[in-house]
């Protein structure tokens, strides 16, 4: 496997990627997941020859705080290291950021799998965390 910057935008597979772990609400707007990818701060994606198995995608300043906004890998490839391999390489890359964070389901396997990086429920260092959705999206 090998790691890279995810610099040329495929819709094919990354909506193909979106598609198999049934994240809709990307998939329903294709062209405003493109702006998303445009705009984010760093991609890596995860190949076996040109193969995509997963990406991690970071958006923020770089400096102060930055938040994993996806983490995808394909079905028939998690639970094989890849999620762990992107997400310890944005740690790395980012390593002097003081907040790095994320958002995800609240199951017991992906507490763990965060849990296995270091990372923190917000309520366990004295913090909440909000959310407000847009409305607009409906429309789009």
């Amino acid at each position: 496997m090998e790691v890279r910057e995810y610099s040329s935008y495929n819709e094919e597979e990354i909506l193909t990627l979106y598609s198999s772990v049934g994240w809709t609400a990307y998939t329903d707007h294709p062209g405003v997941l493109k702006k998303g990818f445009e705009n984010s701060l760093l991609i890596l994606a995860a190949y076996e020859d040109d193969k995509l198995l997963g990406i991690v995608r970071v958006v923020g300043d770089g400096y102060t705080i930055i938040f994993i906004q996806d983490l995808l890998v394909f079905p028939e490839y998690q639970r094989k290291g890849i999620g762990t391999v992107l997400v310890q390489q944005v740690l790395e890359r980012f390593r002097h950021v003081r907040q790095i964070e994320l958002a995800t389901d609240n199951t017991q396997k992906t507490i763990r799998f965060y849990k296995s990086l270091g990372f923190q429920n917000m309520s366990e260092i004295g913090c909440c965390g909000f959310i407000k959705m847009s409305s607009e999206m409906d429309g789009v």
